[in-house]
């Protein structure tokens, strides 16, 4: 595509963690692509939250994952992944983005996200597109995943909220002695 053609592209930038990619977050990128001429999934580093995964992982995790998406829809907006390091829109500017993408889950994100759209349309001139995620997802995050993993709950009993490949993931993080995870799991420990 050529620059001048660029310039007219609505790019949204879905930047989070995605530590491990859950199906909520699949859900709002599938309704997404009806929305942007394109979409780059962002993953970024978030320093409040120890990740499980490498960046390396998240981004081979979520590229198979999106793969299979658009296969099975090719006519929404074409999806790339990239991990980016700092601030979010930063990345967003180096990529031209028209928008930031982001979920919403319930009221508590919400509020949240409102704050950091407000702050990031003064600081950085860019807007914030929220999309609602289905009910099934209202609850879904990447953070109880990980405590149910780390407890060493059932990993299949989470087959509604994160995709196999995920579940897949996860069981070989857990039982990996070197792993923290499996450390915690075998352990029952959480700090």
């Amino acid at each position: 595509m050529a620059d001048s053609d660029r310039s007219n592209e609505h790019l949204a930038l879905y930047a989070g963690s995605f530590d491990p990619i859950t199906l909520g977050h699949l859900d709002v990128l599938r309704r997404a692509r009806r929305l942007f001429d394109r979409i780059i999934l962002g993953i970024g580093e978030n320093p409040e939250k120890p990740a499980l995964f490498t960046p390396k992982e998240r981004v081979e995790m979520a590229r198979s994952l999106i793969d299979d998406m658009v296969a099975s829809d090719p006519h929404g907006a074409p999806v790339q992944v990239e991990h980016y390091s700092g601030l979010t829109v930063d990345f967003a500017q180096h990529v031209h983005a028209s928008a930031i993408l982001r979920g919403i889950r319930n009221i508590t994100d919400l509020a949240t996200e409102c704050q950091l759209a407000i702050t990031n349309r003064q600081v950085a001139d860019i807007e914030t597109v929220f999309i609602v995620t289905g009910e099934t997802f209202a609850f879904t995050s990447s953070s109880l995943i990980k405590q149910v993993a780390a407890l060493g709950g059932s990993l299949d009993r989470l087959s509604t909220l994160v995709p196999p490949l995920v579940i897949k993931k996860l069981k070989e993080k857990r039982d990996d002695p070197s792993n923290p995870l499996g450390r915690l799991a075998r352990d029952q420990l959480v700090e």
